[in-house]
């Protein structure tokens, strides 16, 4: 298939990349765009109108749920997945039964080209790998032109998510580097960049079969991470190496608790370490005309920002920033529900509010701190708990400084606090947007 030119409307042809809005799915639907292709972003919540159609794999798990999806669609990159299971969305119903059905819909339909981003390792890694790959053995076994591409560690110059983010934010650490173990372990880094070239090229060409991804050679963990601290320009060149048990039992807790970057599947595979077999670039290069470039070739190519080393480096004061004000609100509550009548009645003494039932309102407002407390930690909409908690920041500063305007001078802060608080407060509510 030659290339299509975007200047040609009349000769575009449509994608259906399924996983659109994530982070490897955007330099996908970049890559294709830039060469004249229409994309149809395969998204949850798709808007009515545009080039967006909607798709929820943990429903769609028929071939017949697919067919209004797949209309006046020539192709389909499937670059949709999970780290771990959730409610829903497990490994057998993300990874193999909705993709089945979707790939099983386009042979219905005579859509002939189907390109899935997989992943490199094998099936004792876990179940993010076993599943990723039985789909991968199903879907060449059906009649289609099918592509699969299993990279190893996917990361980009102008961005990061999940695990690559922990790994800037370990090399950006002040003084020095942290690095889980002593970074002996060899991965084979790719730029999102070129993956997202490989699949543009894999959508318009004749290749088949699975074609593993790496950069041109294998590099140790210690060397990828010093490469990220040269770029990003942060002083010190020292190491602390963080025991294996450490980060085996921390990412053993988040496994339980369903959160954090990095889960024990892919520790698993970072400890066993992601290369690719030896032959997997000469054929990229053969049936391509392609390989991934190297890590510093990548970073080369655009010098790091302040915004980098912001990301980088708010990594891990975030998730303390929202512990601090969680454990500030808890102590608000406890205040509220035991702080002695007498105490609360004094505050009021020869004010405007003198005479008003004080108690009462610190016991309620105790509650209220409690449950946006509770709220915050859960995870939940993190941005509505805060705005909720600078709402009543707001009130209590407002009233309380209107009406007893003391509070503004006492010894320990007072209401003089807030106006630190506000602020953290914002920040912790743009920090809430982590991917």
């Amino acid at each position: 298939m030659a290339e299509l030119s975007s200047s040609d409307p009349s000769a575009r042809r449509t994608v259906l990349v399924v996983g659109a809005h994530g982070f490897l799915g955007g330099f996908i639907v970049a890559s294709l765009r830039g060469r004249g292709w229409r994309v149809l972003n395969g998204v949850r919540g798709a808007r009515a109108d545009g080039d967006e159609r909607m798709v929820d794999l943990s429903r769609m798990l028929s071939a017949e749920s697919w067919r209004a999806t797949l209309v006046d669609v020539d192709g389909v990159v499937n670059v949709s997945g999970i780290l771990r299971e959730t409610g829903r969305q497990s490994f057998e119903t993300i990874h193999v039964a909705a993709p089945i059905a979707l790939a099983s819909a386009c042979v219905e339909a005579g859509i002939n080209t189907f390109v899935q981003v997989s992943a490199l390792g094998i099936a004792a890694d876990g179940g993010f790998i076993e599943s990723k790959h039985r789909f991968d053995e199903r879907l060449l076994a059906l009649p289609l032109r099918a592509v699969v591409l299993r990279p190893s560690v996917v990361y980009a110059v102008s961005g990061s998510y999940g695990g690559t983010s922990l790994l800037r934010a370990l090399a950006a650490f002040p003084l020095f580097s942290l690095l889980p173990g002593d970074g002996r372990w060899a991965i084979q880094p790719v730029a999102a960049e070129d993956l997202a070239a490989l699949v543009a090229d894999a959508v318009e060409g004749d290749q088949r079969g699975v074609y593993e991804v790496g950069g041109p050679q294998p590099v140790t963990l210690r060397h990828y991470q010093s490469a990220w601290r040269r770029w990003l320009r942060i002083s010190g060149d020292g190491i602390l190496a963080v025991p294996e048990f450490l980060v085996s039992a921390q990412v053993w807790l988040g496994e339980r608790l369903g959160r954090g970057p990095v889960g024990e599947t892919m520790w698993r595979m970072l400890r066993r370490g992601n290369v690719t077999d030896i032959d997997a670039c000469p054929r990229l290069l053969r049936d391509f005309g392609r390989v991934p470039r190297g890590l510093e070739e990548m970073l080369a190519t655009q010098p790091s920002q302040v915004q980098d080393r912001w990301q980088a480096q708010l990594y891990f004061l975030a998730p303390l920033l929202r512990f601090s004000i969680v454990t500030l609100w808890l102590l608000s509550a406890l205040a509220g529900w035991f702080a002695p009548v007498a105490t609360i009645e004094a505050l009021a003494q020869g004010s405007a509010m003198q005479g008003w039932p004080l108690t009462a309102l610190a016991r309620t407002t105790g509650i209220l701190d409690f449950l946006l407390a509770g709220w915050l930690a859960s995870g939940w909409q993190p941005r509505w708990a805060i705005a909720l908690m600078a709402t009543s920041v707001l009130t209590y500063t407002a009233a309380f400084g209107l009406l007893l305007p003391a509070l503004w001078l006492e010894p320990l802060g007072g209401l003089a606090k807030n106006l630190v608080i506000l602020p953290a407060l914002a920040l912790a509510w743009v920090l809430a947007e982590r991917r």
